[in-house]
């Protein structure tokens, strides 16, 4: 793998408890960074659905080789945002890395499972783009205060291929793609001050929450077919091959040459030479390699004769809009 080192590098990643922000933190925190977390959840609780707590991360952290100081936050509150950034900026005096990660809107995307959006409560759209997709630019703007004064710094925003084409609905997709936009606009204005703004595209990533999902799916009665690569597990990734490409692109001196652009995790894990924890590698979701096999399963025992190749973003645009509707 690619050796990266940012000994010397003051970063936060919100919504770190448990899942992706977890994995990031982790993947920084092997990197050797100093590592900000943020979540609701201080300590591990006997009676939680799912687990996850800041003490539990920073363990993680720390046995990676980073140094990690968590730091309590409902990132729904405006006011506790600003005395985070007012509390690295008295602590540390600088912020070399932001991720914004932090979502609150799974378990409503569980209980809309299914749904069309009229079917569905308005509360749906405030869960997935409240903590989301507004306390994203909330963090961004309070971090570009801070990076565009040392004229140096990377926002990664963690967005989805929602963005593109329906997953789990018009609040999330709606939510997902304005992310993205907003990553783009926020580059624009930040590009003469040397910060970068990108977003990051996981694959399926097997988190705690998505895996409960996964397992719900598996037992209904009638399985919802267009979730059937979830249902399956079929080409998952782990938290940590984010955090490990996180962590490489944060140490990679051309990244200010792809700001404002949107980053696939595989396609940089295999372009950095990079795997998971299994030492695993799994494919982008545009590569032939996963699209053939997840709406063909039968072609999955092929699947190593399958070539990788990626379908161009205009292609796959034109396919996504062109695919019969359900």
């Amino acid at each position: 793998m690619v050796q990266v080192s940012l000994t010397d590098k003051i970063a936060l990643v919100t919504g770190a408890t448990r899942g992706l922000g977890k994995g990031i933190a982790t993947g920084l925190g092997e990197a050797g960074a100093t590592v900000y977390i943020t979540g609701r959840t201080a300590t591990p609780s006997t009676t939680a659905d799912i687990g996850g707590s800041l003490q539990e991360t920073q363990v993680a952290v720390e046995e990676a080789g980073g140094r990690c100081i968590t730091v309590q936050v409902d990132h729904g509150d405006d006011t506790q945002v600003e005395r985070l950034f007012d509390q690295i900026q008295s602590e540390q005096g600088q912020l070399d890395i932001l991720i914004n990660n932090v979502y609150s809107g799974v378990n409503a995307l569980r209980t809309a499972s299914g749904k069309p959006f009229w079917q569905s409560e308005v509360t749906l759209w405030d869960a997935c783009n409240q903590v989301g997709l507004r306390s994203h630019y909330v963090a961004s703007r309070l971090a570009a205060r801070m990076m565009t004064q040392r004229q140096q710094g990377l926002i990664g925003t963690i967005s989805s291929w929602g963005g593109l084409m329906p997953i789990f609905g018009v609040a999330y997709g709606t939510g997902k793609t304005a992310c993205d936009r907003m990553m783009a606009d926020m580059a624009r204005e930040l590009k003469p001050y040397q910060v970068t703004s990108i977003s990051l595209w996981p694959g399926i990533v097997d988190t705690e929450q998505i895996s409960k999902f996964a397992d719900e799916m598996a037992a209904e009665s009638v399985p919802d077919p267009r979730m059937r690569v979830i249902q399956d597990r079929f080409n998952w990734e782990t938290p940590l091959l984010t955090g490990r490409v996180v962590a490489a692109v944060a140490n990679d001196p051309t990244v200010h040459q792809r700001t404002g652009r949107v980053h696939v995790v595989a396609e940089w894990a295999k372009h950095y030479g990079l795997v998971d924890q299994a030492g695993n590698l799994p494919v982008s979701l545009r590569s032939l390699k996963f699209a053939l096999p997840a709406g063909i399963p039968a072609l999955r025992p092929c699947v190593q004769w399958i070539p990788d190749w990626c379908v161009p973003w205009p292609l796959l645009l034109w396919a996504t809009l062109a695919a019969p509707k359900i």
